[in-house]
């Protein structure tokens, strides 16, 4: 069964306090539920490691704002420090994307592309991705339906053509007019 995650991240022990909004958006640029969490307060510091790159993307300040866009197998993830600088964008490949009270939710199909603000690509997991081939946790379809969808974003990306990016700063600021408090903790 693939992991099903959720726009709110409610079950993230992580987060002490947080705030949350989210919204449906129909442009020509994006439509889908944009959601924006905003990580007043939480247990740690989470920091990732890329080849000789070390980035915090978790800490008291930092927002993670997730596009869902309608009809599309991947959904986007910036994180924005405290400063509400991008510290990168992170593509999950997904096989469904769907709400449950009215809460966004993906289910996770392994691959993942990460760019970082100088524009560097990378992606991840592809172990994972033939690991759950192998075992049957997936089928055939849904490896193909991974790769091809990683594929076409990483082209999209290396023509600066996956025109979403372009409106990460502009969609926060939007949502953060709706942000409100969710709880003191685990919410």
């Amino acid at each position: 069964m693939l992991k099903r995650r959720y726009g709110n991240r409610s079950e993230w022990k992580r987060i002490v306090k947080r705030k949350y909004a989210q919204y449906y958006l129909n442009t020509k640029e994006f439509t889908g539920v944009i959601t924006l969490l905003k990580l007043v307060q939480v247990t740690e510091p989470l920091w990732v490691n890329y080849a000789d790159k070390s980035i915090c993307i978790v800490d008291d300040g930092y927002s993670w704002m997730q596009h869902f866009p309608i009809e599309n197998s991947y959904s986007i993830t910036t994180m924005f420090n405290a400063n509400d600088e991008i510290v990168q964008w992170y593509i999950d490949i997904c096989h469904e994307i769907g709400t449950e009270n009215n809460i966004p939710w993906w289910d996770d199909l392994f691959l993942d592309i990460i760019i970082l603000p100088s524009g560097e690509i990378i992606l991840q997991d592809e172990d994972e991705l033939e690991d759950a081939l192998s075992s049957n946790l997936i089928d055939l379809d849904m490896y193909n339906l991974a790769w091809n969808e990683a594929n076409r974003i990483t082209s999209l990306l290396k023509e600066d053509k996956f025109e979403l990016l372009k409106y990460s700063k502009i969609h926060k600021e939007q949502l953060e007019k709706h942000l409100h408090t969710v709880g003191d903790v685990h919410a």
